[in-house]
């Protein structure tokens, strides 16, 4: 564009907003140049890593779950560039199922990081520092399940068969999956890692689940035209996606933990409490964002194929 147009495209911008277009340049004058440090806040961020003990890969650890949190941050942002919007393409899906995907292997891959780049001697001791806190309690990735899915593909694989769909969403929170990493269901109570996760998220995660019911990814893509469900390209990115998610990603953190806490008799629990194998491993819980997609055979073999 040339000046005198932008000039005149700038002015037509802020006399919409209500602002001085005069005030506005004037205040150009003197602001001072951008940097890399202070857009990408780098101060800040290089100092949000608290170690708790001296064991230096203790660093490690902290830096590389922050990492995933931002990850989690930029697949939330994906998700809602589908969920909430009318009339999404089904390219404009793949696209960012595409994305999202790629930000999942990211974090697959990554996993060497941890595996590769903490002796487990030091890691053994900096764990106990951190009881109850868990990976579990990652309430971006919370979101992340709820935003893809419809909330009878996130029931525990023993309720799912009886459970309401039209029930309560509090009543469906209590049967998610992941309940069996913090309940002891002979009992019912609740573990200190359980108690505390819904004591800071319960109100925001059922605030959510509700915000989501009607445009979580699987039933945007159940109310796409029957063609476009039949795009294959799009087909390709959910079984993607899915598969990703459920599996490779699910494995590749199982593997780490088996890694530094597993073994044979020596198991030891994770640091919320949970048993970890049953938990975490895809073929007991068989997590599966878009049934609908995948054969008998498939889902049979799900997290063994």
């Amino acid at each position: 564009m040339e000046r005198k147009e932008i000039l005149k495209a700038i002015e037509e911008k802020y006399t919409k907003l209500g602002v001085p277009v005069d005030a506005m340049l004037e205040g150009l004058l003197h602001s001072s140049p951008i940097t890399y440090w202070d857009y990408i806040q780098t101060d800040a961020l290089l100092g949000l890593q608290t170690p708790r003990t001296n064991q230096p890969d203790e660093m490690v650890f902290i830096v590389y779950h922050q990492v995933k949190e931002l990850l989690f941050k930029m697949i939330l942002w994906e998700i809602d560039q589908v969920a909430k919007i009318n009339d999404v393409t089904p390219e404009k899906f793949s696209m960012h199922l595409d994305r999202i995907s790629r930000y999942f292997e990211m974090s697959c891959n990554s996993f060497d990081v941890m595996t590769e780049g903490m002796q487990r001697a030091q890691y053994l001791k900096f764990r106990n520092t951190l009881t109850p806190a868990s990976g579990f309690q990652s309430a971006q990735y919370r979101k992340i399940e709820f935003a893809s899915t419809e909330l009878i593909n996130l029931i525990d694989a023993r309720y799912r068969d009886t459970i309401d769909r039209n029930s309560s969403l509090k009543n469906a929170y209590n049967h998610l999956y992941w309940q069996a990493a913090g309940k002891n269901y002979t009992t019912g109570q609740k573990s200190t890692l359980l108690h505390l996760f819904e004591k800071k998220y319960l109100g925001e995660f059922i605030d959510f689940m509700e915000d989501y019911n009607d445009i979580n990814l699987s039933l945007k893509f159940k109310q796409l035209p029957m063609q476009a469900q039949q795009n294959e390209e799009l087909i390709k990115a959910m079984r993607n996606y899915d598969y990703t998610v459920n599996v490779k990603w699910v494995m590749a953190h199982y593997n780490a933990a088996a890694k530094y806490i597993g073994g044979n008799a020596s198991d030891l629990e994770a640091t919320g409490g949970s048993n970890w194998r049953k938990y975490m491993h895809p073929k007991y819980q068989r997590r599966v964002f878009y049934p609908y997609l995948w054969s008998k055979e498939e889902l049979k073999n799900w997290g063994t194929f």
